[in-house]
């Protein structure tokens, strides 16, 4: 094993904890009905349901952002803007950075052994600046990003792209030697895109359980419940 891919949002950077957070400034802010917990799980269940369409390519990201939070006021019985909570809710993201408990760890440990890669669906200036500010990005040899890749995990693509990138750089790795995905892992909390992502390129697959209650399937490798675990398996 020689490359690591890691996910961001809820493997290293705590995206649930961010998006109760701007619900309940958002909400005072722009003089909505107060926060209440309900309200998070109606946000999961759409937020999910949009990405897995982006996951499959049937979605872009114009088009999430143009719906997501209309569809939520919609649920949630809210009259507002879903389109200016949408600017609001992206700009507060883009200065977010809640690290995973164990994520500085686990980066400090794989570092010293592996080539590390961020392996992100989303924004890439807004994934960059949050690793930034989150003190991740030096521990990072590439960092590849749907928007700037052209495609979202777990297309084969992402991967494709991954790669060829990888091989081709000045890291010192050998072109008489390109890793290939038996060279790999992929760390990650979504079985949707980063666990299927790794199993269609036939990488190793290490499934970051965030809830104990979540079935795997069998063709996962590994499965860890706090990110330290990673130096049990790596």
């Amino acid at each position: 094993m020689r490359l690591v891919f890691i996910d961001i949002d809820n493997t290293l950077l705590d995206f649930d904890a961010y998006v109760k957070q701007t619900m309940q400034t958002g909400f005072a802010h722009f003089g909505l009905k107060p926060y209440e917990p309900y309200m998070f799980e109606v946000f999961t269940e759409e937020n999910n349901r949009l990405w897995h369409q982006i996951e499959q390519g049937t979605l872009t990201f114009d088009e999430l952002h143009n719906i997501r939070w209309c569809n939520i006021f919609h649920s949630l019985h809210i009259s507002f803007d879903g389109i200016v909570f949408e600017d609001y809710f992206r700009k507060a993201i883009y200065d977010s950075a809640i690290p995973i408990d164990g994520a500085y760890d686990m980066l400090s440990y794989l570092k010293e052994k592996y080539v590390l890669c961020a392996a992100s669906n989303g924004p890439y200036a807004q994934q960059l600046h949050r690793l930034e500010i989150a003190d991740m990005r030096k521990y990072f040899s590439y960092i590849f990003v749907s928007e700037k890749v052209g495609v979202s995990k777990p297309a084969t693509g992402f991967f494709d792209y991954a790669f060829r990138e990888v091989n081709q750089s000045e890291n010192g790795l050998s072109s008489s030697h390109p890793l290939t995905a038996s060279d790999a892992v992929i760390i990650g909390d979504s079985l949707t895109s980063d666990m299927e992502g790794g199993l269609r390129y036939g990488m190793k697959t290490c499934f970051y359980r965030r809830n104990p209650g979540i079935k795997v399937p069998d063709s996962i490798d590994w499965v860890i419940d706090n990110l330290r675990d990673v130096r049990k398996i790596l």
